[in-house]
């Protein structure tokens, strides 16, 4: 269970990742826009597309397999709403979707400074089991929120999640979850 908890906790510190100050200044509707074209990255246990208007880095950061960053939209902008993925092996620990979905809402709420969880819900994409969680709190300065969602295959907790400045989530989550809706653990 020590195991499990640090796994979650890296979990947690992937999602807090950003840079700096955030911008006084709301970027315009076009600039987060998606463009029509959009990136696939085929890796041997997962599948992802991506808007090209996204920067990737792989591995991601703290362990995370990889992450995708907006723009910057201006030289104040210094929080850079992003998607990671993280991969957590669970071999050995018995754990399936509704315990890991029990550790994370319990995560939410005793983690994250001013954790809020809003909503927490089974749903099917592809005919496989995910969790989508959607919490707020803060980091610093910054205000977040999140938009996660989870699956477990073969024993491996695949865990994809949006975190936005709180004014910056409407303009990212139909981003994200037309992503999520292009990810296949293999």
């Amino acid at each position: 269970m020590k195991g499990l908890k640090l796994l979650g906790l890296l979990t947690l510190i992937t999602m807090f990742i950003a840079c700096g100050k955030s911008s006084k200044k709301e970027p315009k509707e076009a600039e987060v826009k998606i463009k029509k074209a959009w990136k696939t990255l085929n890796e041997p246990n997962y599948s992802i597309s991506y808007p090209d208007t996204l920067d990737l880095r792989k591995p991601g950061i703290m362990g995370s397999s990889l992450m995708l960053f907006s723009k910057p939209t201006s030289q104040q902008d210094r929080f850079r709403e992003n998607v990671n993925l993280t991969i957590q092996n669970l071999s050995g620990m018995n754990i399936d979707l509704d315990k890991f979905v029990y550790i994370g809402e319990d995560q939410v709420k005793n983690l994250i400074t001013d954790g809020n969880l809003i909503e927490s819900k089974r749903l099917s994409i592809k005919n496989k089991n995910f969790h989508k969680f959607i919490y707020t709190g803060r980091q610093g300065k910054f205000n977040l929120k999140w938009l996660q969602y989870c699956c477990i295959k073969n024993e491996k907790a695949y865990v994809i999640t949006l975190t936005c400045e709180l004014k910056q989530f409407n303009k990212y989550a139909p981003i994200a979850e037309e992503m999520i809706k292009t990810f296949t653990a293999k």
